[in-house]
C-alpha cells in the first residue's frame, strides 16, 4: 500500500470527520411547498417543446403536419417527494397534454388543409434527480433518470372531409405518440440540469458579509436524503477579508436536528458564531476610543479620583485636562450556548490617557501587580470598566447580528414563523418557508418583487 493511498484515505477520513457549523433540514412538508412550483415550472417547459414536421404516405392519402403546439397540461397527479440516498423524485400519473397542429392532406386529386386538435391522456412522467455535492461545495444536480409514457392520443379532424379522414386518425396519433414520448424526458433534463443547476449555482458558496468579514457555505459532504428529509451540512465558517485563505478547526458540538414538524430547520454551532468573532476580531472591529462627550461623566469623575495623585506628581497643571480610554479587546469573543440561552465572553486591555493641549498623550496604568494599595484603589473602576466594555463591543456585535447574514438558500425562498431552540453547543432555528417569486422567476433571476430577504 503505498504512502500516497495512505496519505489520501487519512485526508478523506479527516474531512469526512470534519463537523458542520451550520446545518439545513428541509422536511417534507417543505417539500410539499415546493411541488406547487415544481408543478408549474414542469408544465412551463413541456409547454415549450418543439415538435418536429411529420410527412408520409399511406395508401392514397399523402399528409404533412406542421405547427404542433401544446395548448393545454392537466398535471392533476402530480408529487414530489424523496428518494433516499439519491434525491428527489418528481412523479406525474393519469394526466393528460391538449395539442393542436396543422395537416395538408393530399388525397388523389383532392387537397384538404385544416387544424386538428388532440389529447394524450394518461400521461405518466417518473423523474428522479441524483443530489451531490460538486467540487466548488455547491448542491448540484448531478444526473436525472426519466421515463415518460402516454397511454393513449386521441385526433378529431376539422374541415370539409374531416369525417373521411377519420380512420387516419389512429395511424397519425400513434406517430405523434411516439414523437412526443421522445421530447418529455429530453426538455426535463435540460430543465434540471441547465436550468435548476444554473439557480443553484447563484446559492452563496463563499461571500461578504460586510466590507470586513465574508462567510463559506460551502457543503462539507453530500446531502443526507431519508424518507422524510433533505439534510445538507454547511463549514459555516467566517473568515476576515484581509485574511481568506485562513482557516480554523471546528472542535465544537456537531449540531443535532431531530425535528420534522416545520418546513425548514436551521442549525448553528458556537463554531459558526466564534469563527465570526475571530473574524472581526482578526478585523480590528473590536476597539474603540472613549472621549469627550462620548465617555460618561460619573466615570470620568471616578477616574479623576483615582489617577488624582499621579496626575499630581506628574504635573499638577494636568488635572484639568481631558481624559480619554482606549478600549480592545485582546483575544477573540468566545461564545456558549446551553438550554438556558447563550452568552459571549471578552476580555479587553484599556488604556487611561490624559490629553493635555498641544502635547502628547500621557497614558497611566490601569492596574499593577506591585502595590497591594494601587490594586485596591483600582476595585470601584472594575463596575464601570465592564459596562464600558458593554457600551463599546456589544453594540458592534448587536450590529452584526441584526443585520444578519445570508443564509444559503435560492434567492426569493424566505423563513417566515421562525422559533429558536436552544441546545449544548447549538442552536436550532426552525421555521416556515415562503416564496416572494416562483421557481421560473428564481431561475432566471428576475428581481421585480422586494429585495432578497432569507437572512438570519
Amino acid at each position: 500500500m503505498s504512502l500516497l493511498f495512505l496519505f489520501s484515505m487519512l485526508s478523506s477520513i479527516m474531512a469526512a470527520a470534519e463537523p458542520a457549523g451550520c446545518k439545513i433540514r428541509i422536511t417534507d412538508k417543505g417539500l410539499d411547498m415546493l411541488k406547487f412550483e415544481t408543478q408549474k415550472f414542469v408544465e412551463e417547459e413541456l409547454s415549450n417543446i418543439s415538435m418536429p414536421e411529420m410527412r408520409g404516405k399511406e395508401g392514397r392519402f399523402q399528409y404533412t403536419i406542421t405547427d404542433v403546439k401544446i395548448t393545454e397540461l392537466n398535471l392533476t397527479h402530480a408529487d414530489l417527494r424523496f428518494i433516499p440516498d439519491v434525491g428527489l423524485l418528481f412523479d406525474v400519473q393519469n394526466s393528460s397534454i391538449s395539442l393542436s397542429f396543422h395537416r395538408r392532406i393530399l388525397y388523389w386529386f383532392f387537397y384538404d388543409t385544416g387544424n386538428i386538435n388532440a389529447s394524450a391522456e394518461g400521461v405518466n412522467i417518473n423523474t428522479a434527480l441524483n443530489l451531490i455535492r460538486d467540487d466548488e461545495g455547491r448542491l448540484k444536480i448531478n444526473n436525472i433518470t426519466c421515463d415518460a409514457k402516454i397511454n393513449r392520443m386521441r385526433a378529431k379532424f376539422s374541415g370539409t372531409l374531416g369525417r373521411v379522414y377519420d380512420f387516419l386518425a389512429s395511424f397519425l396519433t400513434s406517430g405523434m405518440r411516439f414523437l412526443l414520448n421522445q421530447q418529455i424526458c429530453p426538455a426535463l433534463n435540460h430543465a434540471a440540469l441547465v436550468h435548476v443547476n444554473s439557480m443553484l449555482e447563484t446559492i452563496p458558496v463563499r461571500t461578504e458579509v460586510d466590507q470586513y468579514i465574508g462567510i463559506d457555505y460551502s457543503l462539507i459532504d453530500d446531502p443526507v436524503v431519508t424518507p422524510r428529509s433533505l439534510d445538507m451540512h454547511f463549514r459555516g465558517m467566517f473568515f476576515d477579508l484581509s485574511h481568506q485563505n485562513e482557516s480554523l478547526l471546528n472542535y465544537a458540538v456537531d449540531p443535532v436536528i431531530r425535528e420534522y414538524d416545520r418546513m425548514v430547520y436551521l442549525a448553528l454551532s458556537e463554531f459558526f458564531f466564534d469563527s465570526g468573532m475571530f473574524a472581526y476580531y482578526r478585523a480590528g472591529v473590536f476597539q474603540m476610543d472613549i472621549i469627550n462627550e462620548k465617555m460618561p461623566k460619573d466615570l470620568e469623575m471616578l477616574l479623576r479620583t483615582t489617577y488624582f495623585g499621579a496626575i499630581m506628581m506628574l504635573n499638577p497643571a494636568l488635572v484639568d485636562a481631558p481624559l480619554s480610554l482606549h478600549l480592545a479587546v485582546n483575544s477573540p469573543p468566545k461564545t456558549s450556548i446551553k438550554t438556558s440561552g447563550a452568552t459571549v465572553v471578552m476580555t479587553a486591555i484599556v488604556k487611561v490617557m490624559v490629553l493635555p493641549p498641544g502635547r502628547p498623550p500621557v497614558q497611566f496604568k490601569i492596574f499593577s501587580n506591585q502595590s497591594a494599595l494601587e490594586s485596591l484603589a483600582l476595585i470601584p473602576l472594575q463596575a464601570p470598566l465592564k459596562t464600558m466594555l458593554q457600551m463599546s463591543v456589544v453594540p458592534l456585535i448587536n450590529n452584526w447580528t441584526k443585520r444578519g447574514v445570508q443564509i444559503p438558500l435560492a434567492d426569493g425562498m424566505d423563513f417566515i414563523e421562525e422559533v429558536v431552540e436552544y441546545h449544548n453547543g447549538f442552536i436550532v432555528i426552525g421555521a416556515n418557508l415562503h416564496f416572494s417569486k416562483g421557481l421560473r422567476e428564481m431561475i432566471t433571476g428576475n428581481n421585480t418583487t422586494q429585495p432578497e430577504t432569507n437572512t438570519i
